[in-house]
């Protein structure tokens, strides 16, 4: 491996970062995160072996699906890798499987028990393993806004929109208004399509995603957008700006790419001459605007496997996604756009003995953190989760 991470300079730790690997807590700011059970402990030099162990125990009976930004410590353990919604279709194609060990976070383990039968179980291992995007929309403050938009006549004209990143109770809710979710690889159709259905939209959770969306991939201003914050009286917006507004878009975000700056794009091209800035939609319009190629997780994916040899990368997305990618492609200069770590603080909570205790319970016939959603919200999600795969 000493050629491969030749080319990989690990970005600076700092105090936070340490807290997020696990290396420190913070009670303050932690509080009602302890999990159940008996962790092992993670200087364990047999976790490796007990997991392999359990899952060949377990054979058929699991499905382990990793996400991208999992610590290469689980993702060696996953049956499947990918984004939020490729992972939730495949628990779907598993009905085999009885249980699905979905190592992300909350709002995927969602949706995969939304897609998956009744039978079968879906565990998210460390239930801490939310999203900060997500818990940024709840539906009381959704609800409470949709009310005000219905209080001045023009809930007629617009068409909700969630972002695949969204609680089942925010999908649920786009469900019910005859709205569509969508994922960063599908927001300009998701797009066109609620234009055809109505002339507004009500964008959740990323405002994000859906100004790059509006802007740049669909030829409209700035000007045509307003950020409605929740915690505002009447999300800080005038009637006359939300009547004329075409993309309401909700003031939600990633933490981690809401972190990338248009200075760290102008300090990369400074030190590495030629390199080619790649960066996810869920960056901040003006990063956007600054990089060579945007586009989701999947696309990042493709384009540095598609990439000439000695072609140099700085890729604004989460840190343990790039440095695989980096050690993945020893020909090519991969680096961080970010000069400190920039971890999913949530997604690491999904860690090796966390998947051991798991797994390990599930062969001793306990089911642990199974993540349900009612039927109701189930149903209605369900509805704009079909009307996204319906898209042309």
């Amino acid at each position: 491996m000493a050629n491969v991470t030749s080319t990989w300079t690990e970005p600076s730790n700092t105090p936070l970062t340490l807290l997020l690997l696990g290396k420190g807590t913070d009670p303050a700011s932690e509080r009602g995160v302890d999990c159940p059970g008996d962790l092992p402990a993670p200087s364990d030099p047999d976790l490796v072996a007990r997991a392999t162990a359990a899952k060949a125990a377990l054979g058929s009976r699991v499905f382990v699906l990793g996400h991208h930004y999992q610590r290469d410590e689980v993702i060696q353990f996953a049956d499947v890798t990918g984004d939020s919604f490729k992972l939730a279709q495949q628990a779907a194609a598993r009905p085999e499987a009885e249980f699905i060990v979905f190592c992300g976070v909350h709002f995927m383990a969602e949706s995969a028990d939304i897609l998956t039968t009744p039978a079968q179980k879906v565990i998210l291992p460390d239930l801490a393993a939310g999203c900060s995007m997500a818990d940024m929309a709840v539906l009381g403050q959704v609800e409470t806004a949709w009310e005000h938009f219905e209080d001045l006549g023009i809930t007629d004209q617009i068409v909700p929109v969630t972002y695949m990143n969204s609680s089942a109770d925010i999908k649920g809710f786009v469900g019910r208004n005859k709205g569509v979710v969508c994922t960063s690889s599908n927001a300009k159709r998701a797009l066109d399509w609620s234009f055809e259905q109505g002339s507004k939209v009500f964008f959740l959770p990323d405002q994000h995603l859906g100004r790059n969306t509006a802007v740049l991939e669909m030829g409209f201003d700035l000007d045509d957008c307003v950020l409605y914050d929740p915690h505002k009286p009447k999300g800080g917006l005038t009637d006359e700006q939300l009547r004329n507004a075409k993309m309401i878009l909700w003031r939600g975000h990633c933490s981690v790419h809401g972190r990338f700056t248009i200075d760290s794009v102008r300090e990369v091209r400074e030190r590495v001459p030629g390199v080619n800035v790649l960066v996810h939609p869920e960056c901040r319009h003006d990063v956007v605007r600054a990089a060579d190629y945007v586009g989701s997780t999947e696309y990042i994916i493709r384009a540095l496997d598609a990439a000439p040899s000695g072609s140099a990368w700085a890729v604004g997305t989460e840190l343990n996604l790039v440095r695989r990618l980096a050690l993945a492609h020893p020909d090519k200069q991969v680096m961080f756009l970010d000069r400190t770590v920039c971890y999913c603080s949530t997604m690491n909570r999904i860690d090796l003995p966390h998947l051991v205790w798991a797994l390990e319970e599930l062969v001793a016939g306990r089911v642990p953190n199974v993540i349900t959603v009612d039927e109701k919200t189930a149903h209605e999600a369900r509805v704009a989760l079909d009307q996204m795969l319906a898209l042309p």
